[in-house]
């Protein structure tokens, strides 16, 4: 997972995985797409192939690149589980949920019956 989070991190790397999103493509195109150098890309390209995230075939003289969403299903969870409330945090909800129905609750009553209940 961190190798993965690692290399989405770089801006660049990002790009080329939208940029294969759509589909397959040929080292030198997705180098076109970028005002830095080939053997740039080749090295964002390499870093992306090593954590999974793209895979390259040979087709004659020319690799071709696809996606390959598999190694962000960790991440992924990761994720929602980091988005997802912690148990505690539904206690202290239902806690203020009730807090505020007591209180709407008493002001239906009105101050005297309120009173009544409290002294007897």
């Amino acid at each position: 997972m961190d190798e993965v989070a690692a290399a989405i991190a770089d801006p660049v790397r990002r790009r080329i995985l939208t940029l294969l999103r759509d589909a397959p493509l040929p080292a030198g195109e997705i180098a076109t797409q970028f005002a830095i150098s080939r053997p740039a890309i080749s090295r964002h390209l390499r870093v992306l192939r090593e954590c999974g995230l793209v895979r390259d075939d040979l087709v004659g003289r020319r690799r071709i690149y696809r996606l390959d969403t598999g190694p962000l299903a960790e991440l992924l969870d990761w994720l929602a589980d980091l988005a997802t409330p912690a148990p505690w945090e539904r206690h202290l909800d239902a806690l203020e949920t009730e807090v505020y129905r007591t209180r709407r609750e008493s002001r239906a009553r009105g101050p005297a019956e309120h009173r009544r209940e409290h002294t007897a």
